[in-house]
């Protein structure tokens, strides 16, 4: 009688810690899952705000539960401090989209082959180049206006940024979707600038002409 009552208060504390958790995980799956900024995601320090000094622990039970769905926590750090309050998390499929799938999403060959040799030659110089100076590189390859047409669509996406000093970067949508060891070992293995070539490629003088309408 006595060993039942001292356990009890166990098992009471036990449920009520469980609850407190699992209250925490459904609040940070909402501030993840619905953050109303352009970006989507939210930032270890406003998770840190709303679950207290231990979110990283709740956020390892979220990627538990999320898994069992076919879906994953990603913590995409932005700079190289590794601070997870820096950090930003996303939730995306557990397994990675190759750059193939794109085809599925509505990108042509080209957008895809183009979006590859973007992010390989931008993945090998600290994630920025000088604009320019990647359309030159894909020119050898496509009409400048081609070029140009594709990368301001990949901008659009979220997949590159063109800043205000007129530098290509690495965008955020890359980040979370993009599985950059897997491209560069695919770009490796080509030997070659990936240029599309599956598709026919335009002719440098059928961009529309300015009289065109």
């Amino acid at each position: 009688m006595d060993e039942g009552s001292a356990e009890q208060p166990e098992e009471v504390v036990s449920d009520r810690e469980l609850t407190k958790l699992e209250r925490k995980v459904a609040i940070a799956a909402a501030l993840i899952l619905t953050a109303g900024h352009r970006q989507p995601g939210v930032r270890g320090w406003e998770l840190r705000r709303r679950l207290g000094k231990n979110y990283p622990k709740v956020l390892e039970a979220l990627d538990s539960r999320l898994k069992r769905i076919g879906l994953r926590l990603k913590v995409v750090h932005e700079d190289d401090s590794q601070d997870p309050d820096r950090a930003r998390y996303y939730v995306v499929v557990a397994e990675p989209l190759a750059l193939s799938d794109l085809t599925t999403l509505g990108y042509s060959i080209d957008e895809v082959a183009v979006l590859a040799a973007t992010l390989a030659y931008l993945y090998a110089s600290n994630d920025r180049r000088p604009y320019k100076e990647v359309v030159e590189l894909l020119e050898t390859k496509y009409p400048k206006w081609r070029v140009e047409s594709i990368l301001e669509r990949l901008i659009r996406r979220g997949y590159l940024v063109r800043t205000e000093d007129d530098q290509l970067v690495v965008g955020w949508r890359a980040r979370v979707e993009v599985d950059k060891q897997e491209l560069l070992r695919a770009i490796a293995s080509l030997g070659k600038f990936p240029s599309g070539e599956q598709t026919p490629q335009p002719e440098a003088d059928s961009a529309p002409s300015e009289d065109q309408t």
